[in-house]
């Protein structure tokens, strides 16, 4: 049996620059290799994207409101369970996320600018926008970042 491509997914990445201004970009998440997950089972694609999670939330976003600048309090992966959602990152950049589509926040540490530090974000449209957060120790992106 030939073995299948490595798999990779695609990541919106926040995080701080040089100096100290929050920034977003598409990244691809590459880092699978295959394994036998369970055994008896077919080998699989698995990545330990973040091998050492700390807590895990649940978030639900409400329409209409804004939620202001702040930092993420800690490396954490966001994944959009229902609704949609924004993150706007002090380079003005703005990008809208739903199910399906993954953030990782390490925008600890920014520098105050006029009133934005950190990101904005929010539900987009009519519906509450439900989000799963997990923290991780360490951010898998940040030899990327420069």
């Amino acid at each position: 049996m030939d073995l299948p491509v490595r798999p990779g997914a695609d990541v919106w990445y926040v995080w701080r620059d040089g100096d100290g201004i929050s920034r977003q970009k598409k990244v691809q998440f590459a880092d699978f290799e295959l394994t036998t997950f369970i055994e008896g089972m077919t080998s699989i694609w698995k990545s330990d994207a973040s091998p050492n999670p700390t807590k895990v939330f649940f978030l639900t976003l409400v329409p209409g409101v804004d939620y202001g600048w702040h930092e993420n309090p800690a490396p954490q992966w966001i994944v959009p369970i229902s609704g949609r959602w924004f993150v706007e990152t002090m380079d003005g950049a703005r990008v809208e996320m739903g199910p399906g589509e993954l953030s990782f926040g390490a925008d600890q540490n920014c520098r105050l600018m006029g009133e934005a530090k950190g990101h904005r974000s929010g539900a987009v449209g009519p519906e509450e926008a439900v989000l799963m957060l997990i923290q991780v120790e360490s951010d898998p992106f940040a030899e990327r970042s420069l």
